[in-house]
């Protein structure tokens, strides 16, 4: 997008000190942004990322401020919206089992989290938010996918009652992001180094792979495209899991793999858009937009004239997307710099 976008702007990201804010912070830094503010609840994070942006880009780290607050608190979310231009929500419980274990906290931070967010920058007269769901909230069967669904409604129900000049809200949907915390590839990776075998859910799984770079293409995609409501998703190559530990082993030794059954609430493939999405989708190239359904309530013009073709013939999935061979996922994997760097560390 146009980089004068955000000129002198100011841009707020939720959950700012997980893998996308960091990534997020590290595209827009160098920009002619005004001010990026990072908004967590662990001041930990904050501290850490503090010194390291002020290590790494001494000249430029004065644009960074940082609030401690959470979603679930709107008191904390009023102060940090006053004067922000743009948003990513990124702020989410994201660990499946530990949703399926504590559903409520998921609903807490997941769902009444977002509304609150919504609300406060509504409030505040923030001119795009742009917020981030998941695969697991198309058809989801684990509590964090079933939170997730509910935060996607509520995303569409804001949007509707505000003006799309005063604000725009929209959502974009991922699938895995590669080597983000709590992923699958840095497990593997600290596997190998310390010389124990892979341990593999089923390698017959398969998950679309992204990385983080693109995953902020992406929402800077749907800040670029975005109407009110809109849902955007990015096409994406996938890979089996037991072809993604191979590719791994390829780059840091094989160690073996030790099968040892799917987790809690987890789903053998990955779905980015619904059959009932795909037909009402549009296809961007890159990317598709799901338009916001702007139906009403008032449903006796729909049992009249009703509407015939409800659903695609199939669901977009890490099943039907183009799948990468071994080789091609270890190409993908040295395009990362975490891969980079912990390659670099493993050899000396």
């Amino acid at each position: 997008m146009d980089s004068t976008y955000f000129k002198d702007k100011v841009l707020l990201i939720t959950g700012g000190t997980g893998s996308f804010g960091n990534t997020v912070l590290k595209h827009f830094l160098q920009s002619d942004i005004r001010e990026i503010r990072i908004f967590s609840r662990d001041e930990k994070k904050q501290d850490d990322m503090r010194h390291d942006y002020q290590l790494k880009y001494p000249e430029l780290a004065g644009k960074i401020k940082f609030y401690i607050g959470d979603v679930r608190e709107p008191r904390s979310l009023t102060s940090v919206m006053r004067g922000v231009d743009f948003m990513f929500h990124a702020a989410a419980l994201k660990q499946v089992p530990s949703c399926e274990f504590f559903p409520m906290e998921a609903v807490r931070t997941n769902i009444i989290g977002t509304d609150n967010v919504l609300t406060a920058a509504i409030e505040a007269g923030v001119k795009k938010v742009v917020c981030l769901s998941t695969d697991k909230a198309a058809y989801p069967i684990n509590a964090m996918g079933i939170s997730k669904a509910m935060m996607e409604k509520v995303i569409g129900a804001k949007a509707r009652t505000v003006k799309a000049e005063d604000t725009t809200i929209c959502c974009t949907r991922y699938g895995n992001v590669m080597a983000s915390r709590g992923s699958v590839i840095p497990l593997f990776v600290e596997q190998i180094k310390a010389g124990k075998p892979i341990t593999i859910t089923d390698p017959d799984m398969t998950r679309f792979l992204m990385s983080l770079d693109e995953a902020v293409d992406l929402v800077g995609f749907a800040f670029a495209h975005a109407n009110p409501g809109d849902l955007f998703v990015q096409k994406s190559p996938a890979s089996t899991i037991g072809d993604l530990a191979k590719a791994v082993q390829k780059l840091f030794g094989d160690t073996g793999t030790r099968i040892i059954g799917t987790r809690h609430g987890e789903k053998l493939y990955e779905t980015l858009l619904t059959r009932e999405e795909r037909v009402r989708s549009e296809d961007m190239g890159g990317y598709y937009r799901v338009c916001a359904d702007g139906r009403d309530l008032n449903y006796d013009k729909y049992f009249v004239e009703g509407k015939v073709h409800t659903q695609a013939d199939d669901e977009y999935t890490s099943h039907n997307t183009r799948r990468l061979s071994v080789d091609e996922v270890v190409d993908k994997l040295l395009t990362l710099d975490y891969i980079k760097e912990e390659l670099n560390n493993f050899e000396h």
